[in-house]
C-alpha cells in the first residue's frame, strides 16, 4: 500500500482491517512500519496539502478530508496554514483561473463565484477580502 503513495495511520488501519487483520495485529503492523520509517503521518499531512492545493482546493475542503484521514489538528495547523500558503492570492488564481480577470460589479455574478470558491473550500473571509481588493 506505501508503495504508491503515502497514508496515514487512520487509512492504513482502515485497509488492513478490511483485509482481515485484527485489532492487536493492526496495530503491531503499523507500529512496525513507523518504526522503519516507512510511515509517517507528517509526510502524509505534507503530501496531501501540496496535492490538494495544486488541484486548487481552499484550506477549510483539504482540512476537512485530512480530518477524515485521522490527522491531529496540530499536523494540519502546521502544514495548511504554513507561511508559503498565502489562501486568498490563491483563491483569487482559482477564481480568475475560472471567471476571467475582470471582478464582477454584478451582484448575483458575485454570488455565483463565491458559491464556486466556498465549494473548492475558501472561507468566507478569503472571499472578501478578494472582492475588497477588486473594489480598490
Amino acid at each position: 500500500m506505501l508503495a504508491r503513495r503515502e497514508h496515514s495511520i487512520g487509512e492504513l488501519e482502515r485497509k488492513l482491517s478490511a483485509r482481515g487483520l485484527e485489532g492487536e495485529d493492526v496495530h503491531a503492523v503499523i507500529d512496525k512500519l513507523r518504526s522503519e520509517g516507512l510511515q509517517s503521518d507528517e509526510r502524509f499531512t505534507e503530501a496531501f496539502v501540496h496535492s490538494r492545493i495544486d488541484r486548487g482546493y481552499g484550506p477549510l475542503r483539504i482540512s476537512q478530508e485530512l480530518k477524515q484521514r485521522g490527522i491531529c489538528n496540530n499536523l494540519i495547523s502546521r502544514y495548511l496554514y504554513a507561511e508559503e500558503n498565502d489562501w486568498w492570492q490563491r483563491a483569487g488564481k482559482i477564481r480568475e483561473k475560472r471567471f476571467g480577470k475582470a471582478i464582477p460589479e454584478d451582484i448575483k455574478d458575485r454570488a455565483k463565484q463565491s458559491r464556486f470558491l466556498q465549494s473548492r473550500g475558501f472561507g468566507g473571509e478569503h472571499i472578501r477580502q478578494l472582492f475588497r481588493a477588486g473594489d480598490e
